[in-house]
């Protein structure tokens, strides 16, 4: 049996498939089949494109406004040589100057920012928020993108060092704007000799972000490098180094030699292992979602079996006619395998026209749909992040169609194999 298809061939396939119902032709069951590979490519794809948005913003919004990786030291173990009583000191870095520099020499490392961190309760217009404080220099602040983007952002950055940088969700819930002030209570404060007393203090708020992520808008605090040590009771140390590289994706190839770097006591905790768990759920998610979706195909393509069996019952009489005529088994089966493929090739075209046009506007779609839910449709506190994004990427373009064209192929095979072995005598007898 010839391999390659007959020009003919190609003729009887498509009007097999233009033929009216009442000659013959295109059954209910095709029209079916087709529409469902459309809708299921259209699903995969779509899919597929929203799954890989979502895993970009995420991870965009994670290293927007965080450190790809950060150094600090590890706690400190110190025994009352009076008492036995054992206390863990946290680490601190001493010679952060030095280390920061240390570490920026590490091939790879773009650039390496020293801080401070703290957790305060922040307070305005008899409401209160519990906050999270980043001691930064404004130099290092100005190097985040999240944080510097001016279309999300309100305030003059250029005045950092006279005030605080809060997220726009500590602003919202406690209804502040630009020029107000803030009370920061820390529960470490002033040494008295009575002990340890709260500290207070008043800050004006000179800049108002959008990092893009609920959880970091509603608890980030951005207080100058130095005044975050007087206020923490860190003079002349900083708590962690943070370090930024060209390849985030591959961040866990710098631990051992920023650690080498750092010296003795080092560690490091890279933003993968922070989101590391959440990423590999997203992952597996993918997996579970394209195989479930390509079952879904799958069901459509079987209704191409069931279509091109009804062909083959009704063009009995024709397929006998072309045995007499000459016509071998092997062009017969080429004819109805025609038939099933190019229902699949329209339904995969037409899915994937669907598909890349409902990835395109899925933002709009989710922004409608939240606009008639009252804004349910879309939960940023729930899903971390503000909107549905959608990454369409050829890869998944192309193991949608694959996947498609490959199951109406072999689900093809069946039914044009019983109209090729058609005994032709058997065929004619009844007409």
């Amino acid at each position: 049996m010839a391999i390659g298809f007959s020009r003919f061939e190609f003729m009887i396939a498509w009007r097999y498939l233009r033929a009216r119902r009442a000659e013959g032709g295109v059954s209910v069951m095709t029209w079916i089949s087709l529409i469902g590979i459309a809708l299921g490519v259209m699903a995969l794809i779509a899919t597929l494109a929203v799954r890989a948005g979502f895993r970009a913003e995420f991870v965009d919004t994670i290293l927007g406004a965080n450190a790809h990786t950060t150094v600090y030291m590890a706690p400190q173990t110190i025994t009352n040589e009076f008492t036995d009583d054992v206390y863990v000191v946290p680490g601190r870095i001493a010679d952060y100057e030095a280390m920061a520099a240390r570490l920026a020499e590490v091939p790879g490392v773009t650039r390496t920012a020293a801080i401070i961190k703290g957790q305060v309760m922040a307070s305005a217009n008899d409401s209160s928020n519990v906050a999270e404080v980043f001691g930064v220099t404004r130099a290092d602040l100005e190097a985040m993108p999240r944080i510097v983007d001016p279309a999300t952002s309100e305030g003059d950055l250029a005045r950092f060092d006279q005030g605080i940088a809060i997220g726009s969700g500590i602003a919202r819930e406690l209804g502040v704007g630009v020029g107000d002030r803030i009370r920061l209570i820390a529960p470490e404060g002033a040494r008295t000799a009575m002990g340890t007393t709260p500290r207070v203090n008043a800050y004006e708020v000179t800049y108002i972000f959008s990092a893009g992520r609920y959880d970091i808008d509603r608890t980030r605090v951005y207080m100058p490098l130095a005044e975050a040590q007087s206020y923490f009771n860190r003079e002349g140390v900083a708590d962690e180094i943070e370090v930024f590289v060209d390849d985030p994706e591959r961040v866990d190839d710098w631990t051992l030699p920023l650690m080498r770097a750092a010296g003795e006591g080092a560690q490091t905790w890279s933003w993968r292992d922070s989101a590391g768990s959440f990423l590999s759920a997203l992952d597996m998610e993918d997996d579970v979602m394209f195989v479930i979706l390509s079952v879904l195909v799958l069901i459509a393509a079987m209704n191409i079996t069931s279509g091109l069996i009804m062909l083959v019952k009704n063009k009995g009489r024709d397929i006998g006619i072309l045995r007499t005529m000459g016509l071998t088994e092997g062009s017969i089966l080429r004819v109805f395998f025609l038939c099933g493929a190019f229902t699949g090739i329209i339904g995969t075209i037409a899915g994937v026209i669907l598909g890349v046009a409902l990835a395109l506007n899925v933002d709009n779609i989710m922004a409608a749909l939240n606009a008639l839910t009252g804004g349910g449709a879309w939960q940023p506190e729930v899903r971390g992040i503000y909107r549905l994004p959608a990454d369409l990427r050829a890869w998944d373009i192309f193991r949608a169609v694959a996947l498609s064209l490959t199951l109406s192929f072999v689900v093809t095979i069946f039914p044009a194999r019983r109209a090729a072995r058609m005994n032709p005598v058997e065929a004619l007898r009844y007409e």
